[in-house]
């Protein structure tokens, strides 16, 4: 028994000796396990479970509602050849002066469907003096479209195109909206096609910049170029939060300031396009100006707040009402006026032939006046006139 056991040891002993000896020199001899197989591979991403820090949901979700929008115009000609009643002249030169005035100028922007019954909401200057405009959906289809309406103010329009069942866009709640949010821009900068950029709310309620009349912007680091403009800011879900409008530059492209009209104020410029083709607003014909510290302490007020009138139309409501240059408007129906910009917010979310009492400071004294508001003009009037 015990001879067996030693022939067995070494048995064993030598052949673990020339399995290491083989594996040593040898090594291509011995069977090799696949690594490969050991590897773990992340599953296919899903809707349902994209990763972490990507927006690919909401990109896709909001995509299929942004529109490129192409506009053309008739170039500016000078005026026309006093020869051309000539036949000899036309008969030489005819041809060519048609041919010139036959060249238009186009340009383009992009837009947002609104209601799957072809409303699109774009700016005011992308379509602005246009003579023609096509819509291109991201499908490839282009429609003609139509002016429903416009507001210069707030440099915003309404297109209509007879498709229906478009994919229409969801609204964001203005109230959830805050400073560091992540928000996307969808539009068709310089022409390159659809395009989705990245950024952050840099601030919001943004004014005074001499873009617009009525401002409340939302400020972003997403980059937007020339061809964004009407195209959508939207949240990380998706949802619309904004109208891409205008950008800081001094080179034309991206600086990381952008702004955004906000969707409080779309949907409210919005719904009134839709209802009766315009945007009515409340007036009391007035010329104003923000409070200064220097001008605080002339007039000996209390606090820097308020707005002071510098002129009043003549035979306005203003005026009718008895308001005079050098008044200091405090309350408008009830709501401070903190500056000029929300003053003339206020004055114009009033409806004409309401009656309001207005707040005001003349020679140190509070009065309480009463008014009629009445109907804003057209925009033709200086951009702080109120």
């Amino acid at each position: 028994m015990r001879k067996l056991w030693l022939i067995f040891a070494q048995t064993v002993t030598i052949s673990l000796a020339a399995l290491f000896v083989v594996q040593l020199f040898y090594p291509q001899i011995l069977p090799r396990a696949d690594k490969a197989a050991a590897i773990k591979e992340a599953p296919v991403n899903t809707e349902a479970s994209a990763q972490i820090g990507s927006y690919r949901v909401a990109a896709k979700t909001a995509m299929p509602s942004v529109v490129n929008i192409f506009t053309s115009k008739k170039a500016a000609q000078s005026s026309e050849n006093p020869f051309m009643d000539d036949p000899l002249f036309r008969h030489f030169f005819g041809e060519q002066q048609e041919d010139q005035q036959s060249q238009r100028e186009n340009s383009l922007g992009s837009g947002v469907i609104v209601n799957s019954q072809g409303l699109i909401l774009t700016n005011h200057h992308v379509i602005e003096a246009a003579d023609e405009i096509e819509v291109a959906l991201p499908d490839g289809r282009t429609f003609p479209a139509r002016v429903v309406g416009t507001d210069p103010e707030t440099d915003l329009a309404v297109l209509k195109v007879n498709v229906r069942n478009l994919p229409a866009i969801t609204f964001a709640h203005q109230e959830n909206l805050s400073v560091g949010d992540v928000v996307l821009a969808i539009g068709n900068p310089f022409g390159v096609g659809q395009t989705v950029t990245q950024g952050i709310i840099s601030a919001l309620g943004r004014n005074h910049l001499g873009i617009n009349t009525f401002e409340n912007f939302i400020q972003t680091d997403a980059p937007i170029n020339p061809g964004n403009s009407g195209g959508a800011l939207i949240d990380s879900e998706g949802n619309l939060v904004g109208i891409n409008s205008a950008i800081y530059s001094r080179s034309g492209g991206s600086m990381g300031i952008g702004f955004a009209i906000p969707v409080s104020l779309v949907k409210q410029v919005m719904e009134q396009i839709i209802r009766q083709g315009s945007v009515i607003r409340g007036w009391i014909g007035i010329e104003a100006q923000d409070i200064t510290p220097e001008l605080a302490e002339s007039f000996r007020l209390k606090q820097v707040r308020g707005s002071l009138i510098a002129g009043v139309v003549r035979g306005g409501p203003a005026d009718k009402a008895g308001l005079r240059p050098g008044d200091i408007l405090l309350e408008i129906d009830g709501r401070e006026v903190v500056d000029s910009s929300t003053m003339l917010n206020v004055i114009s979310g009033l409806k004409p032939e309401k009656k309001v009492i207005v707040k005001l400071s003349r020679n140190q004294a509070e009065l309480n006046i009463a008014i009629m508001i009445g109907k804003r003009p057209k925009p033709q009037l200086a951009r702080n006139d109120e």
